[in-house]
This record gives C-alpha cells, sequence and structure tokens, in this order.
C-alpha cells in the first residue's frame, strides 16, 4: 500500500466518521462543527487528488465562509427565540436502509469495475486551465451559484428578523 493509498484511507474514515456524526448529533452547534471538519477532510481529497486550487476554495469558500454563515445564524436564531436549537433525527432507521443500499450499490459497482491504470504525473499546473473553464463556458453555472447563495442569505435574514 503505498503513502498516498493510506492517506486517503485515514481521510475517508475522518469524513465517514464527521459526516455520521453531523447526522447523530442532537446538538445543533455541534452538529455544524461536526459538518466543517467534513468539508476540510474533503477538501484534502481534493488535496490528495493532486489539485491544491480546488483544496482551496473548498476550505475558503465552504468550510469558513459558509460555516460562518451558519453559526451566525444558529447564534442569531438561538438569542430570538430563547432556547436552544436541538436537531432531531427523526425516521433514523429508513435513512440508515437507504444509506446502506446506495453503500452497497456503489460498492457492487467498484468491485466489479476494471482496475484503473497507474495515475499519470502531472505535467504541469492545472490552475490555468481550470480559471479559463470557469470563466469560459461554465461562468454562467459559476454566476448562478453565487446568486443561489445570495438568496439563501436574504431568506435566512428574512425568517430571523423579528415582527416589529
Amino acid at each position: 500500500m503505498t503513502l498516498e493509498a493510506a492517506g486517503f484511507w485515514v481521510v475517508a474514515a475522518v469524513l465517514l466518521a464527521s459526516s455520521l456524526a453531523v447526522v447523530l448529533t442532537p446538538n445543533l452547534f455541534h452538529a455544524v462543527l461536526y459538518l466543517a471538519a467534513a468539508l476540510v477532510a474533503t477538501g484534502v481529497v481534493f488535496l490528495l487528488l493532486d489539485s491544491p486550487f480546488l483544496f482551496a476554495v473548498q476550505l475558503l469558500l465552504y468550510a469558513v465562509g459558509v460555516m460562518t454563515i451558519v453559526v451566525f445564524a444558529i447564534m442569531l436564531t438561538e438569542r430570538l427565540v430563547g432556547e436552544r436549537i436541538t436537531q432531531t433525527s427523526r425516521d433514523l432507521l429508513n435513512g440508515a436502509v437507504v444509506a446502506t443500499g446506495v453503500f452497497v450499490g456503489i460498492a457492487g459497482f467498484l468491485i466489479r469495475a476494471s482496475p484503473s491504470p497507474p495515475r499519470p504525473p502531472l505535467v504541469a499546473d492545472t490552475t490555468p486551465a481550470l480559471g479559463r473553464a470557469l470563466v469560459g463556458p461554465f461562468a454562467v453555472t459559476f454566476e448562478l451559484l453565487a446568486l443561489l447563495l445570495v438568496v439563501a442569505l436574504l431568506g435566512a435574514l428574512y425568517f430571523a428578523r423579528t415582527d416589529e
């Protein structure tokens, strides 16, 4: 087993554990912290795939930006409501059955798939090509994603305001 494969399995275990903790933790603030750990672990997967730019984007946008907004929203709504907000996982058994079915399906597909050839080393930095792709054909998609985040933030502000 190579060092890269061992690193992937460690990151995969952290990602799986933190994702389960997000769903199973009753404290909403702790669930957000576990979500931040899952997002950082996802960024490390990008780093293991030789994509440092996507690692930085994952870290800055999701693990820092979105988590900051979510933490402030939790703090603001707890102050307005005046009580602790708890997370309840309803239909936990049904969710576990569906998740197990999806896992078995994906694992079966991966077991039957032919092994991929070894990955060739990167000859150059892929960041300029990614930048050209973002301002090229995917520019509209990128801008729509930004618009969606702004609308979600405005919706959160609308629901958090008082009736005064």
